[in-house]
């Protein structure tokens, strides 16, 4: 918690956070941007940018300051297509003439099920997507990005978004949204999935990293703990549902504040995103039933 409370970088200024990687915090702190977005960018001399950040003349001033004299930015990169992401990745490539690399546009990356409930359900969802995106280069799994003295790998990581990335370098990973130290991950339907989540969580765990950058927040010093907690901390979570459908069938509200009762009212809606996320995935493990067609105001059951 002291390291969570002691990471207070000054939005606009450049910071070397180690070796060939450099940090500019973006000005959009929030409850759920803390200090607001770390754009990355990696290498000397031919630059990659990760997480270029929101829509924003002086975040693109700041980034192109932190440049040395000779440097260019080579390679745009996005870990996924929420707001406080993506939108300055295409003004910053007419600038510098770097394409942009992702998965894909903001549908992409779903599973079935999702694309299913999307097209047929009232199950809301779509908060903070940044709808007009498109790279220029889509990145499948695995794919790997290289300049002068920089290699960036491409892991699919789904769950707080379909069409996450994290991005492997050397022996640290970028980790986007995906894993933070100063909080969860939103999980919202039909963008975010939480069976997707689990399944990237175990993913992350099987590759050695000696630290986590996440896109806001501090470093994760202890990657292999985190994960951990995070995976604990759903697996609480779906303790926490069952046990209360127990008592009889519920709407999502009156789950949440059942169970988030340590949660400020504003963060309410958030919460019940994610409880929305738990469900669908108990549902598709037959732990629960919907009472009706799935949408975001059905009845649950325990099956």
């Amino acid at each position: 918690m002291t390291e969570i409370a002691e990471f207070n970088p000054v939005a606009g200024v450049m910071d070397w956070v180690e070796g060939g990687v450099r940090r500019v915090l973006a000005p959009n702190p929030s409850p759920m941007t803390f200090r607001g977005t770390n754009t990355y960018l990696v290498g000397r001399g031919e630059v990659a940018v990760i997480d270029p950040g929101p829509l924003s003349a002086p975040h693109m001033a700041a980034i192109l300051r932190a440049l040395e004299p000779g440097e260019r930015i080579s390679h745009i990169l996005v870990t996924h297509s929420h707001l406080d992401h993506s939108p300055l990745a295409r003004p910053l490539s007419a600038a510098t003439g770097a394409p942009v690399l992702g998965f894909g546009g903001s549908d992409a990356g779903r599973s079935p099920a999702m694309d299913a409930l999307a097209a047929g359900g009232d199950i809301g969802g779509g908060e903070g997507v940044d709808q007009d995106f498109r790279p220029d280069v889509v990145l499948a799994d695995g794919t790997r990005v290289s300049g002068r003295d920089w290699s960036l790998t491409a892991v699919h990581t789904p769950g707080h978004f379909g069409n996450h990335l994290s991005f492997v370098f050397d022996d640290v990973i970028f980790s986007g949204d995906h894993v933070m130290g100063w909080a969860s991950s939103l999980i919202s339907p039909p963008d975010g999935d939480m069976c997707a989540y689990m399944a990237s969580l175990d993913r992350l765990s099987t590759l050695p990293a000696r630290r986590f950058y996440p896109a806001h927040g501090a470093p994760v010093t202890e990657p292999a703990k985190r994960l951990a907690e995070l995976a604990a901390h759903r697996r609480a979570r779906e303790a926490d549902i069952l046990r209360a459908l127990e008592a009889g069938p519920a709407a999502i509200p009156a789950l949440t504040r059942r169970i988030y009762t340590d949660v400020h009212p504003a963060l309410f809606p958030a919460a019940e995103r994610n409880v929305f996320a738990h469900l669908l995935d108990l549902t598709q493990r037959n732990r629960v039933s919907p009472v009706g067609p799935i949408g975001f105001s059905t009845v649950f059951r325990v099956t």
